[in-house]
């Protein structure tokens, strides 16, 4: 009984250990990456009017269209690509990170059974919470990079001068300590359920819709993308709020520079806001992020799955099916 047990667990840790290492964990997440990176680069103005409308609080225009329209007039027509390059960035490597660890996890778990919404669940909140740790500090720095030289209203934001990314790293250590980098990750670690909802959600409608065919279109695809990423943003988008925040951490409410990031702060910061701006108030800015991760998510997964096929074409491997 013993050795049948020892030998059922040095099985699965062997699985994971092939999953982990296997090439189509890798095929995943550069499709991933590659995907992302495609769909920010198109909708990354929509995320500079979202993050605008959540930091600064004083902002009266409410609409994304005239958001981006005075921060053209006011700032510059490229002003809404500002920060791209580090953004990029953090979202290739925390792409790349997420989809590898779920795919490997999905791989290695559900190798001789059926997936299920729990287990798409479970699996995609543990390759959050292992992305959230891995990259935060490139989520500080790529926010407070977007923001430098922004025309606030909110008179309580402080400016900051950083040459790029290395500079902002350098900075952020000397003047608020190492711990500054992972500004936000309480609230990024509760956010995790934003993308296991998402996966869990896309993977659910992506089996659905493959038990009645052998190929998703390309619309069902964009489809089921944007309806998934709609559900979670909606669900979450206080914390996000939250998250840009302390994420910018640049804000006199903070001025012994400490660093924001339990739960006793979490709750303090949502309390402001309400009180500040009503209850509503926690969801300003809603509809830039909606349409803005709305179609990123959808085009993401698009180019995700297109990419992932036609690699595993060329390599001519067979994917593991949805099942």
């Amino acid at each position: 009984m013993e050795q049948s047990m020892a030998w059922e667990v040095q099985s699965r840790w062997s699985a994971a250990a092939q999953a982990m290492l296997s090439y189509e964990s890798l095929v995943h997440a550069v499709s991933g990456a590659v995907g992302s990176v495609t769909a920010m680069t198109v909708f990354y103005p929509l995320d500079t009017a979202r993050l605008r409308l959540q930091v600064d609080e004083k902002r009266k225009s409410k609409s994304t269209p005239k958001v981006l329209m005075e921060i053209m007039k006011e700032e510059g027509i490229f002003a809404p690509y500002r920060g791209w390059f580090s953004v990029i960035s953090s979202l290739c490597c925390s792409n790349f990170v997420y989809f590898y660890t779920f795919n490997s996890l999905k791989i290695a778990w559900v190798n001789r059974e059926h997936s299920s919404t729990g287990k798409d669940l479970i699996l995609g909140f543990v390759a959050g919470v292992v992305n959230v740790l891995l990259t935060t500090p490139l989520w500080v720095v790529n926010t407070r990079l977007k923001l430098q030289g922004a025309k606030f209203r909110n008179d309580e934001i402080e400016m900051t001068n950083y040459k790029g990314i290395l500079d902002a790293f350098h900075q952020i250590v000397r003047d608020e300590g190492f711990a500054a980098l992972w500004n936000g990750t309480f609230p990024s670690l509760l956010l995790v359920f934003n993308p296991a909802i998402q996966f869990m959600f896309y993977e659910g409608l992506k089996r659905q819709l493959l038990s009645g065919q052998t190929e998703l279109s390309s619309k069902q695809v964009f489809v089921i993308g944007a309806i998934a990423k709609a559900i979670a943003t909606t669900v979450t988008y206080p914390l996000q709020t939250v998250q840009s925040v302390l994420r910018f951490g640049h804000h006199r409410l903070n001025p012994e520079r400490r660093t924001f990031g339990s739960l006793r702060n979490v709750l303090y910061l949502l309390h402001q806001r309400i009180r500040r701006l009503g209850l509503l108030g926690l969801y300003k800015g809603l509809e830039a992020k909606l349409l803005q991760t709305v179609l990123t998510a959808a085009l993401m997964f698009l180019v995700y799955e297109k990419l992932t096929a036609a690699t595993f074409t060329l390599m001519r491997l067979r994917p593991r099916p949805s099942r």
